[in-house]
């Protein structure tokens, strides 16, 4: 089976979730997220990185569970129209979380 390339859109979309799982593990080790969460290291570096942009769903109910993110929260960040925003953005559930 050949994987179609993706588009700038899910591409675009995995450097989000990557950028969101990052600020939400914080100052928490990868080791220990990535153990918590039944996965490797390499593969929540990848993921946080927007190496893997389209991560199994399973993958990120897993992180987001360890990191205290609904799948809400991921959703409403992952796909929210930030037209010229980067990765650097403020994060919009942080954000809602602070006020």
């Amino acid at each position: 089976m050949v994987r179609l390339p993706l588009t700038p859109a899910e591409i675009e979309r995995g450097r989000r979730l990557g950028a969101l799982l990052r600020r939400a593990r914080g100052s928490r080790p990868m080791l220990q997220v990535a153990l918590d969460a039944g996965l490797s290291p390499e593969t929540l570096r990848k993921i946080e990185t927007g190496r893997v942009a389209t991560p199994a769903f399973s993958t990120i109910a897993a992180i987001a569970s360890v990191v205290g993110l609904s799948l809400d929260d991921v959703w409403a960040e992952i796909t929210h129209d930030r037209v010229g925003a980067t990765t650097d953005a403020p994060s919009l559930v942080a954000a809602a979380r602070a006020s």
